[in-house]
């Protein structure tokens, strides 16, 4: 991933970021956040918009991409030190949703959809601890949900092919805004690498 971005190139078309977050006039009385992290985080974030566009009051309002769940002593950590593996830090995309429109459950059902949550420290060729699947819970009651789903999931779609699902769940910890660049990076740039486990998978 990191060889791609030298082949990055400038957008043939004018990118308005607003169309991905929700108009602060819609804004919702009530918030909560979710936390997942699925491999390139990229891919992540693009198809949770692709498939709950705010524009369409799908419930997700805004979508940001960073790093956690990482080693604590290690403050502000750029792209090219996390992907050294050295920090611990997962590529993540927070999501900020309306719980009156969608659901935290529907959430982690389709974070768990959409990417393969069986390989531990890999999606597709991206090998890593920062890409581990891992879903960063921001209450107790997130924690009972994301336990709760991952045991239907794991019962549904993967105990019969004989896999297991080896997701981390584990509280929110300090969180870190990647740079700007990777911000909504594939709306920006539609041919732009994606990890092909970022799909439907049933």
């Amino acid at each position: 991933m990191l060889g791609l971005l030298r082949a990055i190139l400038p957008f043939s078309t004018k990118f308005e970021p607003s169309k991905y977050r929700a108009s602060m006039s819609t804004a919702p009385a009530r918030t909560e956040t979710a936390t997942f992290a699925s491999g390139c985080f990229w891919g992540t974030e693009h198809i949770f918009l692709k498939h709950y566009p705010p524009a369409q009051h799908k419930g997700i309002l805004k979508t940001t991409v960073g790093y956690t769940g990482g080693n604590p002593l290690v403050k502000n950590p750029d792209y090219r030190t996390v992907c050294t593996g050295a920090t611990d830090h997962a590529e993540a995309v927070k999501i900020e949703f309306d719980p009156a429109v969608v659901g935290y459950a529907e959430l982690v059902e389709f974070f768990y959809r959409t990417h393969d949550p069986t390989t531990e420290n890999r999606q597709g060729g991206d090998v890593g601890t920062q890409y581990r699947s891992a879903i960063f819970t921001h209450s107790p009651e997130q924690e009972a949900v994301a336990k709760r789903v991952t045991e239907e999931v794991q019962a549904k779609h993967f105990t019969p092919k004989g896999q297991q699902i080896v997701t981390e769940i584990a509280p929110a910890r300090e969180w870190w805004d990647a740079e700007d660049y990777h911000q909504l990076y594939l709306f920006k740039n539609p041919s732009g690498y994606q990890c092909p486990t970022h799909r439907l998978h049933w």
